[in-house]
């Protein structure tokens, strides 16, 4: 699950520190730039010289684990977890690896050491709580890369944890949060690569491990489209993540994932099984010195919901998401304005965001 930590050089590990203690998000090596924080969105450059090919890369080749590195040489890409003991606290980051002109480069991201609170997070209690309730069906979260997808799964999954009485199965790639153990509850979390080879294979034998959730990190691929419905479909309550940037598109983006031959039955699948999607966005916050802010735009599926997914009029869902305020839905546009109202964004930030259209 976790690489080991005591190869990591006396350098990435001083960077890493700065990036807790800057509250920063992430860490980005490449050469010829100096390292780069990323701080509430936005990048600093740390006090360092330029990155040169061959330091940047007995860096980081001393900073992960055999395994790693097999997956990098041979597919040119590698993700994993890093656990370091920084200031007497065991730290968390993500690692991913990549190529760019022949060269070595990594993006380090800061795990916070527990699975935060809902309210520090900024997502709504009962929008939470109403998903952590659900008996079976597909639930999606979408958004841009960064966007803070895999922090509102964990704080959902963790919630059915501590409610208990369930059995939880996560394929991950890398695992970033690690579930506390509680009464009643049975947890495992499969991380790709080291766990399991696929998502898939992740879907296939968690049915067979007697689950009733299951988190999938992500859907890319037809195969695992196909069994994430059908694992719903059975009476399983699914999780798992699209990179589209809102609702609409992830519908789209679903069907899209299947030859058009059978786009329309998969549509009817989706229609059913779906329970809801939730987009997420992160907006600067009208203090840059402050972590970004929520922004989100919430499905349930309904009955005028499940018609539009059917029969493939996506528009439609716009106007019966506005329409479904009593049943808990969320425009974007509605979210966006709230963050406005209570000042913890700017004008400027919602009217780049927003976009003309919505004041006229």
């Amino acid at each position: 699950m976790n690489q080991r930590a005591a190869g990591c050089p006396d350098l990435l590990r001083d960077w890493l520190k700065e990036a807790v203690g800057s509250d920063a998000s992430d860490l980005h090596l490449v050469t010829g730039y100096p390292p780069v924080l990323r701080m509430h969105g936005e990048l600093r450059e740390l006090d360092a010289p330029k990155l040169e090919h061959d330091g940047v890369h007995q860096l980081l080749e001393a900073a992960a684990s055999e395994s790693a590195l097999g997956r990098f040489a041979s597919e040119k890409n590698t993700d994993f977890c890093l656990e370091l003991s920084i200031d007497d606290s065991l730290r968390r980051f993500r690692a991913n690896y990549f190529l760019t002109g022949g060269n070595i480069g990594a993006c380090f991201r800061v795990i916070p050491m527990e699975i935060p609170d809902l309210a520090w997070a900024g997502f709504p209690f009962e929008t939470a709580e109403r998903l952590s309730n659900l008996r079976n069906g597909l639930v999606l979260l979408t958004g841009i890369t960064g966007s803070g997808k895999t922090t509102t799964l964990a704080m959902i999954i963790n919630l059915i944890n501590q409610e208990g009485g369930r059995r939880i199965v996560t394929v991950e790639e890398p695992i970033e949060y690690i579930y506390p153990k509680m009464p009643n509850s049975v947890i495992t979390q499969r991380e790709l690569g080291e766990d399991v080879l696929t998502f898939s294979d992740g879907l296939k034998y968690g049915l067979r491990q007697d689950p009733d959730v299951i988190l999938v990190g992500e859907i890319r691929d037809r195969e695992t489209a196909q069994m994430a419905l059908s694992a719903a479909e059975t009476g399983h309550l699914v999780f798992s993540t699209l990179h589209t940037r809102d609702v609409k598109g992830a519908v789209s983006r679903y069907a899209d994932l299947f030859p058009q031959s059978v786009q329309s039955e998969i549509r009817s699948q989706l229609s059913v099984s779906l329970k809801a999607i939730i987009s997420q966005h992160l907006l600067p916050n009208a203090d840059p010195t402050q972590r970004r802010k929520l922004a989100l735009e919430v499905m349930f599926n309904n009955a005028p919901i499940a018609s539009g997914i059917r029969t493939g009029k996506l528009l439609s869902i716009d106007n019966y998401i506005l329409s479904g305020r009593d049943q808990g839905m969320l425009t974007l546009n509605e979210s966006v304005t709230r963050l406005l109202q209570s000042g913890q964004i700017t004008q400027e930030t919602a009217d780049r965001f927003l976009g003309d259209s919505f004041y006229n």
